[in-house]
């Protein structure tokens, strides 16, 4: 099990350094030179979130004593994971000069309030996707107790199914010995009068 959740790691360390890479190159990149590298890198996070996926995976079948360490780990790598997408958001939204004046046109210098709204929209767009980010993960937080709570449920009803069985059983030795009684009773009783 944690083999797996290493060779995982491995491949979380190996995609994540080039996504990094990528992420650095984005802004200085322009048309459709920097739509391929976004959607390479796009591809990319998409195959971490699946290795975070089977890592998490992973630590929910290592044994009790040992899944703390593993869950510290796990927890590690998706806080990196958070910042590797913040960055990635900032690196698509930070124009390269080129852009800049194509978007506000060659008297960019004499448009500065225009600047300053752009700025200000792009801030609130920040904003907004992190309040998204942040409810999406209290969302999956609630997903996963209610995972977890509906396993412990069914361990529950388990429990409680053997439990009406040996009761039954034992209600059925009840009355076998309860007749076996009867019997002796009346062999008894027939004994007596004899």
């Amino acid at each position: 099990m944690s083999s797996d959740f290493e060779t995982y790691e491995q491949d979380f360390g190996t995609i994540t350094a080039e996504v990094t890479n990528k992420i650095g190159k984005i802004p200085k990149l322009s048309g459709e030179e920097k739509t391929q590298l976004v959607l390479n890198v796009d591809k990319q996070l998409e195959e971490v979130r699946e290795l975070l996926e089977q890592m998490d995976l992973e630590v929910r079948e290592i044994p009790i004593q040992s899944r703390a360490m593993y869950n510290s780990r796990l927890k590690s790598y998706k806080q990196e994971m958070e910042k590797l997408e913040k960055d990635f958001k900032r690196s698509r939204i930070a124009y390269s000069d080129e852009v800049r004046n194509e978007l506000l046109g060659d008297d960019a210098i004499s448009s500065e309030s225009q600047l300053i709204k752009l700025r200000e929209e792009r801030a609130h767009l920040l904003d907004n996707t992190e309040r998204l980010e942040r409810s999406s993960r209290r969302l999956e937080a609630g997903y996963q107790i209610a995972v977890e709570t509906e396993q412990v449920g069914q361990e529950i009803l388990a429990n409680l199914h053997t439990d009406r069985e040996k009761i039954q059983r034992a209600r059925e030795r009840l009355r076998e010995t309860d007749a076996n009684l009867g019997k002796s009773s009346r062999i008894l009783t027939g004994m007596l009068r004899r």
